[in-house]
């Protein structure tokens, strides 16, 4: 007999979209039935979803799904910000990347997400002094998905990480709200310095495929650094940098980059 779906127990229509959208896609396709209710419709809240496929995700046989389970579990119950920080980037994804038609699609399939989800894991970890399970976390993460962030970094919300495949996120970066990147970005250090050697990343910024961002400078925010280009020095805001090494060539072209997720330098747009 069918599992009858648990009713949300507050008002949350991020996770009454995921469910409704659950139960279309097991009446659709009845072998997806296991891994749907097992990640989705077994569980009352989206905080629940969210820690069982992390754990799913990171359990090895050096940490059963359990354990991580825990870890997750206690995370999302002491620091609600975490869950609400899942609920925007799931929304980035499904605004901004035009191959997610629904809501579930990053919760069970998408890496990036689900990556960016267990760094938040070991964030909270490395800042409460448990430094060796985020370590664990940050190592299961590149495993599993080729993202490797550093659980020192910070980073906001409303990230889109779009393929997510060889990100690599240095200890003392810096990435602020609304921000979208492309596979095999990295913001990385320029040598064994072991100060503040991080990039810094501000708000609505659009960093393309291939894009490497060096050392502790500022990218101004919504600003757009074009796919392959290596920055190596400051850019200011709404500003369009492209090149090795690379250089302004024009306006951001609009408000909001990271929204759009137009990565295209118009005619006329260069600077002379």
């Amino acid at each position: 007999m069918p599992t009858a779906k648990l009713k949300p127990t507050k008002l949350d229509p991020v996770w009454e979209r995921i469910t409704e959208e659950a139960e279309a896609a097991v009446a659709a396709e009845p072998l997806m039935g296991g891994l749907i209710h097992a990640t989705i419709l077994h569980h009352k809240s989206f905080d629940s979803a969210l820690a069982y496929r992390i754990a799913m995700k990171l359990a090895s046989p050096e940490m059963s799904e359990q354990i991580v389970r825990e870890i997750a579990d206690e995370a999302l119950a002491e620091t609600p910000d975490l869950a609400a920080a899942a609920r925007a980037d799931l929304v980035a994804v499904f605004e901004r990347d035009p191959a997610c038609h629904r809501f579930m699609q990053p919760l069970l399939y998408f890496k990036g997400f689900q990556a960016v989800q267990a760094y938040r894991l070991g964030h909270w970890l490395w800042e409460r002094g448990r430094r060796d399970v985020a370590y664990f976390i940050q190592m299961r993460v590149s495993e599993i998905f080729g993202v490797d962030i550093h659980p020192n970094a910070k980073i906001g919300r409303g990230i889109m990480i779009d393929h997510a495949h060889s990100i690599v996120i240095g200890e003392t970066a810096v990435v602020g709200d609304n921000v979208s990147m492309l596979h095999s970005v990295t913001l990385g250090g320029t040598g064994k310095e072991e100060e503040d050697r991080h990039p810094k990343i501000g708000d609505g910024v659009l960093i393309g495929a291939g894009a490497k961002v060096l050392g502790n400078i500022h990218i101004g925010s919504c600003s757009r650094v074009a796919a392959g280009s290596v920055v190596l020095h400051d850019v200011p805001k709404c500003k369009t940098v492209a090149g090795v090494p690379a250089k302004i060539v024009g306006e951001a072209g609009c408000d909001q980059p990271s929204l759009s997720m137009d990565h295209l330098i118009k005619s006329g747009s260069v600077s002379p």
